[in-house]
């Protein structure tokens, strides 16, 4: 395997092991996001160099407690490692064990290590372990083991460079199993081995326990499998159980010969002292909702210069555009499409990466698992499974991959529940719209002296989306007639001091993620709302000049006339047109049919509405107005009452509906494909547009 020119590594570990955070070390920048083949699991894979000079694919495959899914997640584990063929099945496994919990960690490694795959064992967390006072005798653990140990440390990158060396070397690895299957259904197992030309007796044993799960088997295979196990009497489930104590009694006994703790019995860790107020049931809520307040304070306070930055550079870089090429279409098509398209995705990038820093801080940190410890106690009231909290936060960040993570939800209609409400957490998307709008409508005050009102406001939106989430699922826990109660089991990992090189990675990636996933959908929707506002069928819009010389007054000069035959032109436009059919119907909200323009192109991704916003006026500009979108908007006027356009009442009354709608397109694919039909993605769809709709309608009339 040594002699191959790239070998293919697949990093394994239980949750909470730091091999998230080992997998960023050695990768760094060299990494990609994918799906594994035929299935929506996300694989993260990237590329390193090792000494040897080779080149490497390190595979980070989901975090599992044992060769057993109980996930979907965890059955991509599986497949990979038991199906010689797969596409990503390893050269090498690098076990991935929490040095601080080792009796835990190695039920999975040993399973792993009987599939008799070229392996090495990463002793992570190796401070936590000191820290707890946790004597390892490392020699004599590999020895017991049968295998190469590495002790790490990910925060500090301590054993990197070692791994990498022994990964640049032939593994030797043990012929002998840790633990002898075979004594548990060995006429079974030789039964397998002959029928499938298999060697270890450990894959043939997983054959007869998993036949029904392994998707990599014909139909008739299983069907084989299963009649050699009735000819044997062979049993799954106690079998599984008996070989798992095993396991268990051979591990505790090796941990218990090779690690010594010198620390004072029952004494609690520091961990466990911070848990009795962070996760305390007033002080714990208090400091949560604390944190809220600072991440939404931060995306306002301190993104605001940049901001100013990269919209004063965008504007002064398209009238250089402007007066650097001829004038003509493909002057126009750039500045007001393209440049345009491209300042409604770059301009909301520091906000998008303090709000994923904060994010990665506190998962880096440990807090996030005490975050969502707490919300189950208040998902619970509401039918909501407790494992419903995890997509439920992640859905703060992305409802895509939150929706995803309900597969860790074993009740269907407790997982059903999830999925229909998840898409009203405020996602990372929502957050161009809500600034957008903050900035025009709330004022610059501090309440208190301490909280600025725009953070208010926007906090205020986030909660908004969570009580309509947990309301919805209490209503649907009595249309649904739930009976079944969920549980909730969660591994609470130890506090640790966040590595900036991970929160680093995760601010350049969700920004990089961003910019190019929400920048490719914008600008392509601006370049196309380019084309529909800048010709039209109609006799207004190819005689523009003439219709509006007949409502100006004489006195008119050339530049009012260029900005009123633009803005005539804009309106009876294709696109204009069509924003004017539609104008009745939200007109009510206080809308008129530029912004219906937006509301139906945003129905491709939230944030396209800036994009769309920023295209409209800049078409409809003078030519040489070098003004931001901010003030283009707040500069516009409501032709039927002569007051602003974008007052508080229409602001809100936006704001609310953004919070409600659903209006992203690869949010309801993934809703049909984890549902495997359209019915709920209909359901789903149809019901909060009219959330949204009746709520901004109320909104609107209450601030008018």
């Amino acid at each position: 395997m040594s002699a191959k020119k790239n070998l293919k590594i697949a990093l394994v570990g239980n949750p909470n092991s730091g091999k998230t955070t080992l997998f960023n070390l050695l990768t760094g920048l060299n990494q990609r996001t994918g799906n594994f083949p035929g299935v929506t699991v996300d694989k993260k894979s990237g590329t390193m160099k090792l000494p040897n000079g080779k080149q490497a694919e390190l595979i980070d495959l989901p975090g599992t407690y044992s060769i057993y899914p109980k996930t979907l997640d965890e059955q991509i584990v599986q497949e990979v490692l038991l199906d010689k063929d797969h596409d990503q099945h390893p050269d090498t496994i690098i076990v991935v064990a929490d040095a601080s919990n080792l009796k835990r960690n190695l039920l999975l490694f040993t399973q792993i290590r009987d599939l008799n795959i070229p392996m090495v064992l990463v002793l992570n967390m190796m401070d936590v372990a000191d820290r707890r006072q946790l004597n390892i005798d490392l020699r004599g653990l590999s020895i017991d083991l049968g295998v190469k140990i590495i002790p790490t440390n990910s925060h500090s990158g301590a054993g990197v460079e070692a791994l990498k060396n022994i990964l640049s070397q032939p593994l030797i690895h043990s012929k002998k199993p840790f633990y002898q299957v075979k004594s548990l259904a060995e006429k079974t197992i030789e039964d397998i081995k002959t029928e499938f030309n298999l060697d270890e007796d450990y894959r043939a044993y997983q054959y007869a326990q998993q036949n029904v799960r392994l998707k990599f088997l014909e139909e008739t295979e299983r069907q084989k499998i299963e009649e050699i196990k009735k000819e044997n009497g062979f049993y799954d489930v106690p079998t599984q159980s008996q070989e798992t104590l095993g396991r268990y009694a051979l591990i505790s006994d090796i941990v218990d010969r090779n690690i010594k703790n010198s620390s004072e019995s029952g004494k609690p860790t520091l961990s466990q002292r911070i848990d009795r107020v962070t996760t305390h049931k007033v002080f714990g809520y208090l400091i949560f909702i604390s944190l809220l307040m600072l991440i939404f304070q931060a995306i306002f306070a301190w993104a605001e210069g940049p901001m100013d930055i990269i919209e004063g550079a965008l504007a002064s870089f398209s009238n250089w555009v402007k007066g650097a090429l001829p004038e003509g279409v493909i002057n126009d098509l750039i500045t007001d499409g393209i440049i345009a398209g491209l300042a409604g995705v770059l301009v909301f990038i520091p906000q998008i990466a303090i709000l994923f820093g904060f994010i990665s801080l506190l998962e880096e940190s440990g807090y996030m698992s005490r975050a969502v410890f707490l919300m189950d106690r208040v998902m619970r009231n509401f039918g909501l499974n407790g494992k419903s909290v995890v997509p439920l936060v992640s859905g703060m960040a992305c409802a895509i991959p939150a929706i995803m993570a309900t597969r860790n939800i074993d009740s269907w209609k407790d997982r059903l529940i999830t999925i229909f409400v998840t898409p009203f957490m405020s996602c990372s998307a929502r957050l161009p719209v809500y600034t957008l709008l903050i900035a025009l409508v709330v004022p610059d005050h501090y309440v208190l002296g301490i909280f600025n009102l725009k953070g208010l406001v926007l906090a205020a939106l986030y909660l908004l989306g969570f009580f309509a989430a947990i309301l919805s699922a209490w209503a649907m826990k009595f249309i649904l007639k739930t009976k079944t109660r969920g549980y909730f089991i969660m591994e609470l990992p130890g506090y640790k001091i966040p590595q900036w090189k991970n929160v680093g990675l995760t601010i350049f990636e969700k920004s990089k993620t961003f910019v190019v996933e929400a920048g490719k959908v914008i600008i392509a929707i601006s370049i196309l709302l380019w084309v529909l506002a800048s010709y039209g069928f109609s006799d207004k819009f190819n005689n523009a000049g003439t219709y509006v010389k007949e409502q100006l007054p004489p006195n008119t000069t050339d530049a009012e006339y260029d900005i009123a035959i633009n803005a005539y032109k804009l309106e009876h436009s294709i696109i204009g047109s069509f924003g004017k059919f539609i104008e009745p119907a939200i007109e009510p909200l206080g809308y008129d049919w530029k912004i219906g323009i937006a509301l139906i192109t945003s129905f491709a991704a939230r944030e396209v509405f800036v994009g769309t916003m920023s295209t409209i006026y800049s078409i409809g500009a003078d030519e040489e107005d070098e003004l931001t979108i901010r003030e283009k908007l707040s500069k516009e006027i409501n032709p039927k009452t002569g007051l602003p356009m974008y007052t508080m009442a229409v602001g809100f009354s936006l704001m609310v509906f953004y919070a409600f709608a659903m209006q992203c397109m690869s949010t309801v694919a993934v809703v049909y494909r984890e549902t495997k039909g359209w019915k709920w993605p209909i359901i789903q769809v149809v019901y909060m547009t009219a959330v949204a709709y009746l709520s901004a309608l109320v909104t609107y009339q209450i601030f008018t």
